[in-house]
């Protein structure tokens, strides 16, 4: 009897133990997840906690606490002190981007004709390597949504590129055109004319002051009919977009024309009066931004025309003239009111 008992003893130790051993592990796995909740914040003073990845620590904002220290280097082990020897060393592609039509999930193969050794290739294998550069295009855009996609994303880079738009915009202007064409909003319209007018709803929407005027002269369709696609997009996809603001405009054409910074100020001043005395409602953005620098340079001394100003900004002389006579107005009536002499 004492032999079969201590077997059963024994084989029921054993089950407890490996659930035991289950058990611990996820005791480590939830004091580890504790542990690092502790770390954002410092448990003598309650401060977030800042982790410096130089020195491999994780410090306390306020009273300096290590927290920790020999942190794990997640990044590569490779340094590079240029952009050249960073792509040298890299062995990871390009991130994903919305300005591709494979969003840039697909291999490329390079224009060079050298080999991994950086020798140039014989003439019977550059001819190979152009045979299978064709073919490469040919198999990245297959369906005609992937050729649609090409163009339209290829005319937004080069639109972006000739009007120095960041490339937020062209990231978002991209996603615009995307959604236009999962909505099937594209039919009886050309592929340009969409994409100019998904560049321009980009721009307005992360503030990059750019006029119609401006797109007019690198979009492949005339004003009228990207302007006319522009309402349409922002109609149909429910865009959210305020009104341009001269503001914005401000800063670019006192760059061009190298003004000083009085007449800067000046020229703010002269279009915040206007805007409390709803002068900009209905009237260019553009225009008014011209305006106020003429205006500013009026009242601050400085010799600049109107021709000179009517280039930078790309607007006509009588427009300038007379919309900074409004201006002067509106600002003289501001100065009047009570709240200007509070």
């Amino acid at each position: 009897m004492t032999g079969p008992k201590q077997t059963l003893q024994t084989t029921e130790s054993r089950a407890p133990s490996r659930g035991r051993r289950r058990t611990r592990a996820d005791e480590q796995r939830d004091d580890t997840e504790r542990t690092q909740d502790e770390r954002e914040v410092c448990p003598e003073c309650g401060t977030d906690a800042i982790t410096d990845d130089e020195h491999g620590e994780t410090v306390c904002g306020d009273c300096g606490m290590v927290l920790e220290e020999d942190l794990v280097d997640h990044g590569p082990e490779w340094r590079a002190f240029d952009s050249r020897e960073k792509n040298e060393k890299s062995r990871v592609g390009a991130p994903t981007t919305q300005m591709l039509h494979d969003k840039g999930l697909s291999s490329v193969i390079d224009w060079q004709n050298k080999d991994a050794y950086g020798s140039a290739l014989s003439p019977r294998k550059r001819q190979k390597m152009q045979r299978l550069r064709t073919w490469d295009e040919r198999f990245r855009a297959q369906s005609a949504r992937d050729r649609n996609l090409k163009q339209a994303l290829g005319e937004i880079t080069r639109m972006a590129s000739a009007l120095d738009l960041p490339d937020n915009v062209q990231e978002t202007a991209s996603v615009v055109y995307r959604r236009a064409l999962e909505d099937d909003l594209l039919p009886g319209r050309s592929i340009e004319a969409m994409a100019t007018a998904s560049l321009y709803a980009a721009a307005r929407q992360a503030n990059v002051p750019r006029s119609l005027d401006e797109f007019a002269p690198v979009s492949r369709v005339d004003r009228r009919e990207f302007a006319r696609a522009y309402r349409y997009i922002v109609k149909e996809l429910d865009l959210a977009l305020e009104p341009a603001d001269p503001l914005d405009y401000l800063p670019r054409f006192c760059s061009e024309l190298a003004v000083p910074n009085e007449l800067k100020h000046r020229a703010e001043e002269l279009l915040e009066a206007g805007k409390r005395q709803s002068v900009h409602s209905g009237k260019s953005p553009v225009g008014l931004a011209a305006a106020a620098i003429y205006a500013a340079s009026l009242l601050t001394d400085e010799k600049l025309t109107q021709r000179e100003i009517g280039e930078a900004a790309d607007v006509s002389e009588v427009t300038i003239r007379n919309r900074y006579k409004e201006l002067l107005q509106a600002d003289e009536e501001f100065q009047q009111t009570p709240q200007a002499t509070a």
